[in-house]
């Protein structure tokens, strides 16, 4: 809920911003001009082009989010913890290791991702393991590849063909 009250907060003051932006656009608009009109129809798009990500971002948060419940409610044999790549694990299955400071052992998050690398090999087609794939990419630093490999896995759920 702490999370959902954060987003909530930053979304506001984007938004504020983005309006506080425009507005100097429409006032850009009202001069004499020509070069103020033209600096105010491009500081008028900043704020459609925030729109469109802050939405875009809410919307993979939202999806992100969704897949996490999907897969705590119906799971898949084996699949450790939601919110973590690695947990407990079966036997055998490597263990995420953090530090005292809270941080994940990088060997621990590299041998969780070879893992997960490997399942989708096995099965590319199924969301879980893509899932599981981009949160293990979070754990080993690589926050990039990671929302790519989400972005698939959303895709796989919606449409697994």
């Amino acid at each position: 809920m702490r999370a959902r009250a954060t987003v909530a907060i930053l979304v506001t003051a984007c938004l504020f911003y983005l309006g506080l932006i425009g507005w100097h656009g429409v006032v850009l608009l009202g001069d004499d001009h020509w070069a103020a009109r033209g600096l105010g129809v491009g500081v008028l798009l900043l704020p459609v082009v925030g729109l469109v990500v802050i939405a875009r971002e809410l919307r993979f948060g939202r999806e992100s989010g969704r897949l996490a419940g999907l897969l705590a409610t119906g799971g898949m044999a084996g699949s450790g913890e939601v919110a973590g790549s690695g947990g407990a694990g079966e036997a055998g299955e490597p263990v995420l290791v953090h530090r005292p400071s809270g941080r994940i052992d990088r060997a621990s998050a590299d041998a969780v991702f070879a893992l997960r690398r490997a399942e989708v090999e096995a099965d590319p087609a199924d969301w879980r393991r893509w899932y599981r794939l981009a949160v293990s990419y979070g754990d080993a630093g690589d926050s990039r590849r990671g929302r790519a490999a989400m972005r698939h896995a959303i895709a796989l759920e919606r449409d697994p063909r």
